[in-house]
């Protein structure tokens, strides 16, 4: 039987949910940028801290039992701290490039994570791509830039956004590749309080320093952020850990291409951003490289 490490066996226990686990891990993480828009105008840290921290209060009660009962490594806490930095940068660039940019545009290059890993894959050859996967990447390059591209150009502020969300991509792509490297000993629900925490700390602790109030402005504000962490935190990022544990990260990095599609359609519902016929075709084909990625994992 194949090496659990290298995720490519589906026979192995816990390696055969991946294909389920990564498709309803696209559907809770769509709804992230959608909950912070609708959770304006809180400021950008402070909504992306307090996202963490609501999710680390929950994950807390598992992170503490495991530590006072000596079950989590060392390894494992000293992850959790350094995935907590990936986090903080991630959602804080990632949140602050929805004040610049579309929804369309931010969510699409922050899910730039694949190409990123892929080549971290290709330099280190460790879990390189198969054929299928550098198939699958090509076409996900093609549909992203279909998708969010008509917004790469469209102002200055536009700009700052686009950066920002490719800085959210590079440390997502920290975070898979360090939790990557813990394997089948990954304990997801401690590892992800550990890193909530941290996370939690580093953006709220900006914040202040910034001379802003660590508290959302509102109720309405602070619920939409506690669906945040309720559903795309807890839900959404702690089924991509879990199937970081079975498969490359450049697998599940690709699972993430398909969320600007759900962020587009939520968008175009909830916050009537236009969906032009060009973004349609963009989406099609993004859900396309990510049915053929998704395929890749499942042969053996």
């Amino acid at each position: 039987m194949t090496n659990p490490i290298q995720g490519e066996d589906p026979r192995h226990d816990g390696s055969r949910w991946v294909v389920v686990a990564l498709p309803v891990a696209i559907v809770a993480i769509s709804f992230a940028a959608i909950f912070f828009r609708k959770a304006s105008p809180t400021h950008p840290l402070v909504a992306a801290g307090v996202r963490l921290a609501v999710a680390s209060v929950l994950l807390a009660p598992r992170s503490v039992s495991r530590l006072l009962s000596s079950r989590l490594s060392r390894d494992v806490v000293r992850s959790g701290v350094l995935a907590g930095f990936f986090y903080s940068v991630h959602f804080g660039a990632w949140v602050s490039s929805l004040s610049w940019t579309t929804v369309a545009a931010s969510v699409t290059l922050v899910t730039a994570t694949p190409l990123l890993l892929a080549a971290h894959a290709a330099i280190t050859r460790r879990d390189r791509p198969g054929k299928s996967l550098w198939g699958a990447i090509g076409l996900a390059v093609a549909g992203l830039t279909i998708l969010g591209g008509h917004d790469l150009s469209m102002s200055a502020d536009a700009w700052i956004g686009d950066a920002l969300a490719l800085v959210g991509a590079a440390a997502m792509a920290g975070y898979m590749i360090l939790a990557r490297r813990l394997g089948p000993s990954l304990d997801v629900w401690a590892f992800s309080g550990v890193a909530t925490a941290v996370g939690a700390v580093l953006l709220l602790g900006t914040a202040v320093a910034a001379g802003l109030s660590p508290l959302p402005p509102s109720a309405e504000a602070f619920g939409w952020i506690a669906l945040s962490a309720l559903v795309p935190q807890l839900v959404g990022h702690n089924l991509l850990t879990y199937c970081l544990r079975y498969a490359r990260p450049t697998v599940v990095g690709m699972s993430t291409v398909g969320e600007p599609v759900g962020a587009t359609i939520l968008a175009f519902f909830w916050l009537h951003e236009t969906v032009s016929p060009a973004v349609a075709l963009g989406c099609a084909i993004t859900l396309a490289s990510v049915v053929l990625a998704l395929r890749a994992t499942v042969r053996p």
